[in-house]
């Protein structure tokens, strides 16, 4: 993805290459006009002619309105002077999005109706997600939207991402004020400055320390579940030992989104390997849906299968996956008939 941020220099490669793929994701059908409306357009007030890049109708009603801007693009109202605008003007629409094809900020009207909140209830990133994003994104997928639902829960979701926000400015640089809080419950004596720069240098210490412990217990209880046999717990590093790259967890994850389309996307279980990463329906070797073929700095290749033959597609990274989707969801269907 990175490699590729100048070539989507423009809002045009952009869209075509990241857009329409990750709408198509969620189930919308991009080369029908009356469901993905291109170049929507709308008179508001004195402003005419002005367009939304795409407007998401279910029927006669709009469901979501997407604003697109450059890959490298900065993504803030102040580029999307259109979709405030639109959103005022247009009462049935409760959802926004401006993205840049690999970030997604959706937006509403919680702060006050009919008129788009400027700060986003949530943001995606095709470069780093949880389990919890894919989630939060499925509620937006055609056959799962339901617009009170997310009005109810965007509110809940925008304090969320407040509070994250919060929290990794302290994680990364403790504030003053936590720093006091901290040590005023373990120092009896004055907080002098050098006390509290000791006592700041302790705090982002233990608070990464911790992080990397929960991080590999949660991955030591995975394995463990896997490997019920596994008597010894697994050790995270080791130059010997087989790790699973931020690459093959964004195929993975991407594998996974287009798979929930169709079944439960807890049925789509990563299982990794020194020389591919494959890519299971029901953690069963018999049921393979792909193989992540990105050890490889500088050829990466996906692995779709027709019954037990595995054909190789050459792919600049994960994002590609999201060409394959026609062949993932046959693959799902073959191996469910």
């Amino acid at each position: 993805m990175r490699a590729h941020r100048e070539v989507l220099a423009t809002e045009e490669a952009a869209k075509n290459a990241l857009v329409m793929p990750f709408l198509q994701a969620l189930g919308y059908n991009v080369f029908n006009p009356g469901e993905v409306v291109p170049e929507f357009t709308c008179d508001v007030g004195t402003k005419k002619g002005e367009k939304v890049d795409y407007a998401i109708k279910d029927g006669d009603a709009i469901r979501m309105l997407v604003e697109c801007k450059p890959a490298n693009g900065e993504l803030n109202l102040k580029h999307a002077s259109q979709l405030f605008r639109y959103f005022s003007a247009i009462q049935e629409v409760r959802v926004a999005v401006l993205t840049n094809g690999v970030i997604y900020k959706f937006y509403s009207d919680i702060d006050a109706a009919n008129r788009m909140d400027e700060v986003p209830f949530f943001e995606f990133t095709l470069e780093r997600y949880s389990k919890t994003d894919l989630r939060t994104l499925e509620k937006f997928a055609k056959q799962s939207f339901d617009v009170d639902a997310i009005i109810r829960e965007a509110g809940s979701l925008k304090l969320q991402s407040l509070v994250d926000a919060e929290l990794e400015k302290e994680f990364a640089s403790p504030s003053d004020q936590f720093v006091r809080l901290i040590a005023g419950r373990i120092h009896e004596g004055n907080l002098t400055p050098q006390v509290r720069e000791t006592f700041k240098e302790h705090i982002t210490r233990s608070i990464s320390g911790l992080i990397r412990d929960k991080v590999n217990d949660r991955l030591n209880s995975a394995l463990s579940a896997s490997n019920p046999h596994e008597e010894e717990p697994v050790e995270v590093a080791g130059a010997d030992e087989i790790v699973t790259t931020e690459e093959e967890l964004a195929g993975y994850n991407i594998v996974r989104a287009i798979a929930a389309r169709v079944i439960d996307p807890a049925r789509v279980v990563i299982r990794d390997a020194k020389s591919y990463c494959a890519v299971l329906l029901d953690d069963n070797n018999r049921k393979p849906l792909a193989r992540l073929h990105f050890n490889s700095e500088n050829v990466r290749y996906l692995g779709l299968f027709t019954g037990k033959d595995e054909t190789r597609h050459s792919v600049a990274g994960a994002i590609d996956i999201y060409k394959f989707e026609k062949a993932l969801l046959d693959r799902i269907a073959e191996l469910e008939g």
